[in-house]
């Protein structure tokens, strides 16, 4: 990982007894095509590291892997499937917890893209992982890039368990995300990333921070990541809607899967 340059997924696993992974999946259905990267966050277990998270809730952690876990369930459909398409599959895998060799606030890291990020929090810490694999997209040459993760809590503040929040920086692609949502039931509601939230982000001893602060949070995230993009992408923040207190007709109690249909569907849509 260290090798490939991935600084942000090594920074934070480093501090772990279980090494961090970087899993990469590819379905080659669709010829000479430009393909489609799905990256999915997979923070197994998310302490907040450094800047610890409170310990009443701390259990549900294990499901910060949700937008992981969406990705390689979509990955196992489209191969069941057989989509005529080529598809690749990149989810960063780590733990984030304290320790004696743990990232600090205050650190610069140097990511795989080029840029400098300096750590406000190590709590925001899924976003570093994530960058690095939309870094690590661009040498697919992809026709689009759909990222999903449980990053942050204010967009469960926003859009409660009933929609994940959607970004990107390709109209066509949202909208097309969005329509897989209401044919699958998996919701989700587009979000802006006007240029004031990459303002909100940038670093004081580097390129950008890791967190621009309370206001606006979902949507700071999203422009972070925007940083990193080079190709029409779309960010599916699913921090409320991929795992639930309580079950209901669709969906049990724990881990939803949210949004593992949404992408299928989305996938078969570019096979029409």
């Amino acid at each position: 990982i260290e090798e490939e340059g991935l600084t942000g997924l090594a920074t934070v696993g480093r501090s772990a007894s279980n090494e961090p992974r970087f899993i990469v999946l590819e379905h080659r259905g669709g010829g000479d095509s430009a393909p489609i990267v799905l990256v999915g966050k997979a923070v197994t277990f998310d302490s907040g590291g450094i800047s610890i998270k409170p310990s009443a809730g701390m259990e549900d952690m294990k499901f910060d892997m949700g937008g992981g876990a969406a990705v390689l369930g979509a990955m196992e459909a489209v191969g069941d499937l057989d989509l005529p398409l080529n598809v690749v599959a990149l989810v960063p895998a780590t733990e984030n917890l304290p320790g004696g060799d743990a990232f600090k606030p205050g650190d610069v890291l140097r990511m795989h893209s080029g840029k400098t990020v300096e750590i406000v929090t190590t709590d925001a810490e899924g976003r570093l992982i994530l960058a690095d694999a939309l870094s690590y997209a661009t040498r697919y040459e992809p026709a689009a890039v759909v990222d999903c993760a449980t990053l942050t809590g204010a967009c469960v503040v926003a859009l409660g368990a009933h929609a994940s929040g959607l970004m990107g920086n390709d109209e066509d692609l949202i909208a097309e995300l969005q329509a897989a949502g209401e044919t699958t039931g998996e919701k989700a509601w587009p979000l802006p990333l006007f240029d004031e939230y990459t303002e909100q982000i940038k670093g004081d001893t580097a390129d950008i921070k890791n967190s621009g602060g309370r206001g606006g949070g979902a949507l700071t995230a999203g422009a972070f990541l925007k940083e990193f993009a080079d190709y029409p992408w779309a960010h599916l923040d699913i921090a409320g809607t991929a795992y639930g207190k309580k079950g209901n007709a669709y969906s049990t109690k724990g881990g939803t899967g949210v949004p593992a249909r949404l992408l299928v569907e989305f996938l078969i849509g570019r096979t029409r």
